[in-house]
């Protein structure tokens, strides 16, 4: 079952390019969730999340570059919303790959949070900006 799903209504951002990463992004997201509260082999669960943080970090470099292109006002703020969960991701990737931590339900669901507080409240701010 999907952790998150992608809605025009929910998060739609009427940003072309933002609206399909955000669905790349989610179907990662559920990829990921789905193997490591599935019980799949710990380097599956690996290869998942490292895909999946790649992706964010590129998404998020993309974000970024547009926003500075057409001059967008909460840029800084925006790029402090995206260092934080950089952040976050690449503490769980190192502990998970050195043993000590594992990808389970509640990261999940925190990055399930996370994007329905940013997207809403962050990206849609945006899209006048960057259409």
């Amino acid at each position: 079952m999907a952790l998150i799903t992608w809605t025009a209504a929910q998060y739609g951002t009427n940003v072309g390019f933002a609206d399909q990463e955000h669905q790349t992004l989610f179907g990662l997201l559920n990829k990921l969730y789905d193997e490591a509260t599935g019980g799949a082999a710990r380097a599956t669960v690996g290869a998942s999340l490292d895909a999946l943080i790649a992706y964010v970090v590129d998404h998020f470099a993309h974000e970024e570059k547009e926003m500075v292109a057409k001059g967008f006002a909460g840029y800084d703020r925006h790029k402090a919303e995206h260092e934080a969960l950089i952040g976050i991701c690449a503490d769980l990737q190192k502990k998970f790959h050195a043993g000590e931590a594992e990808v389970t339900e509640d990261v999940g669901q925190l990055v399930k949070s996370w994007l329905d507080s940013h997207i809403p409240k962050f990206d849609m701010a945006y899209s006048d900006a960057l259409k």
